[in-house]
């Protein structure tokens, strides 16, 4: 208990300093996460206005394929992606794995099949007379594509930032295609899992805290966005 206390003591110390190594792990964490969503968002929502504005074949087989990649293990992810990035595999003469980019591919992948999925599940519940009003109205298909974006506004915030706290928090992917590079690669979840394989919590405690209140703020967010789309 003791140990515990003192860890605990040292991991505020750590974070109230500003200890240079810490921040640097949660500056990673955040750059590779942003980038990620803000790469992943835009084709997630046309993947995801398509299947539920969309009559095409195979439309079913498509939302059936992210519904199950969805719920694929991140560890999943990451070996494909290891396997195709490796020396070995096709991919292997860029020389992606273990560095950034390879996590945010990883993360990518992660946070597509979650964003067309809840997505989707928000443009599938709406009104189709927002879009069916704005091309009576003579809005061509792009502006009707916006306004119906900007009707659906809060439930897309919400699978937003629930993507986000998904992959920001993940270790699997980030593991096995970052290899946890000190100064590089190495995230808030790596470097939890490595501190505390360790027996040194301090820093896994200050990281810790660091995800929690990210999660605490993300699900303040999420029910505020909820609310409004509920009022809305």
């Amino acid at each position: 208990m003791s140990r515990l206390l003192e860890a605990s003591g040292h991991a505020l110390e750590l974070l109230f300093s500003g200890d240079p190594e810490l921040w640097q792990i949660v500056g990673i964490s955040f750059k590779t996460s942003l980038l990620a969503m803000v790469l992943a968002t835009p084709p997630a929502i046309l993947a995801a206005f398509a299947l539920a504005y969309g009559h095409f074949a195979g439309r079913r087989v498509l939302i059936a394929v992210f519904s199950t990649l969805l719920s694929a293990p991140a560890v999943v992810v990451g070996l494909t992606l290891y396997l195709l990035l490796s020396r070995q595999g096709p991919l292997g003469d860029l020389r992606l794995l273990f560095t950034q980019t390879a996590m945010v591919l990883g993360q990518i992948a992660l946070a597509v099949p979650m964003l067309v999925v809840m997505m989707h599940s928000t443009l599938q519940g709406a009104d189709r007379r927002v879009w069916e009003t704005a091309r009576m109205l003579g809005a061509g298909h792009l502006r009707a594509f916006l306004t119906v974006l900007l009707e659906l506004r809060f439930g897309l915030m919400a699978a937003l930032l629930a993507t986000f706290g998904r992959i920001i928090a993940e270790v699997g992917a980030s593991m096995m295609l970052g290899g946890n590079i000190l100064h590089y690669t190495r995230n808030i979840p790596t470097a939890i899992a490595l501190e505390t394989s360790k027996g040194e919590f301090a820093q896994g405690i200050a990281l810790g805290i660091v995800l929690l209140t990210l999660s605490l703020i993300l699900n303040l967010l999420l029910h505020y966005f909820q609310g409004k789309g509920q009022v809305g």
